[in-house]
């Protein structure tokens, strides 16, 4: 991955854990913004097709992982739901905004704590001991304390932009909440028993599931 975009590596990184197949590359679909615009993944449907543009903070993309955290986080999030419904319009599967939302914030928790991510960028942590080679899938060092405070960051020490109750704003608190539950599950029951292969087939099998099934096994957590 030497030599390729910060957004590329994202997806690299995605790919790899969820072993999906071969994706169009993020890069072609991305539009910078600049006025404090925000992360946005726009989609029309044409003639049995759909087209993608994939909004991004220029200055999140010139920055890449030297960025802030909330800019390395909308990077995250647009290129999880790039890739998630490329992956569902591949398999022919629909795609609801909660189960984007739910995913995203299950990447960003994966990326920063299990993946490459936790190596690359400046986190509002103490500095993971580096390792040579790729991260997920393949073990690697895990660190509970650090891990929880990156969970506190992602989702608890948020702030939503859109009131309770609204559509928006409750399918984001609902997504957050689920996703706090589900990566609190993965580090309770497999990272910290070093029970790694596990860790990725629930990982992979939550990649895969609709939003019904994805609730259900966030709840179960």
């Amino acid at each position: 991955m030497r030599g390729a975009t910060f957004t590329a590596r994202i997806q690299q990184h995605l790919a790899r854990t969820y072993a999906l197949d071969d994706a169009p590359a993020v890069d072609d679909f991305i539009r910078p913004t600049d006025g404090g615009a925000r992360e946005a993944l726009l989609i029309r449907h044409a003639d049995g097709d759909i087209e993608v543009a994939l909004h991004l903070p220029r200055r999140a993309i010139s920055r890449g992982g030297a960025g802030t955290f909330d800019e390395i986080c909308q990077i995250v999030e647009g290129v999880s739901h790039f890739l998630y419904v490329a992956e569902r319009a591949r398999r022919e599967l629909p795609a609801t905004q909660l189960e984007l939302e739910l995913q995203a914030e299950v990447d960003k928790y994966v990326l920063l704590v299990h993946g490459d991510l936790a190596e690359e960028v400046e986190l509002p942590c103490p500095p993971l001991g580096r390792r040579s080679g790729a991260a997920l899938p393949g073990p690697r060092r895990f660190e509970p304390e650090r891990a929880a405070r990156i969970r506190a960051h992602l989702f608890e020490r948020v702030t939503f932009m859109d009131p309770p109750g609204t559509e928006t704003g409750d399918r984001y608190r609902i997504a957050n909440d689920l996703a706090a539950r589900f990566a609190g599950r993965l580090d309770d029951e497999f990272a910290r028993h070093g029970r790694h292969a596990e860790l990725i087939a629930a990982l992979r099998r939550f990649y895969a599931a609709g939003q019904t099934e994805k609730i259900a096994l966030a709840r179960a957590a």
